[in-house]
């Protein structure tokens, strides 16, 4: 099993700057595609990023290119999203999956950490 445990979010002032963090255990995700997801009251789950094993592959949602950055330290099992002129339409939770190798779902996810980003 894997436990995937995000932090970093909080309250942010549009323009700002955030960096998740998303902490595995249980087992080593170094072989594992990475993803971040978010939902806002109301609304369905979004796509927000996501990287392969090697952190060669990088994906982004339309909405957050070129402002969200994804990276992954597989010595220290962790997976960042690094959120930069975030706007108040990026307010939601954020939850940081785990998908194994030849899995087409994501088989892991964390209980996510509250973006709130103000006007």
């Amino acid at each position: 099993q894997v436990q995937l445990v995000e932090s970093g979010g909080g309250l942010v002032q549009a323009g700002g700057s955030l960096r998740l963090s998303c902490a595995a255990s249980g087992r080593t995700v170094a072989g594992y595609a990475m993803g971040w997801f978010r939902q806002a009251p109301g609304k369905e789950r979004e796509f927000v990023a996501s990287i392969n094993w090697n952190a060669v592959n990088t994906y982004y949602g339309d909405s957050v290119k070129g402002r969200f950055t994804i990276s992954r330290d597989n010595a220290k099992n962790t997976v960042y999203l690094q959120m930069v002129s975030l706007k108040p339409e990026d307010t939601a939770v954020y939850y940081c999956a785990a998908r194994q190798a030849g899995s087409t779902d994501y088989n892991y996810w964390g209980q996510g950490t509250q973006v709130t980003v103000s006007s």
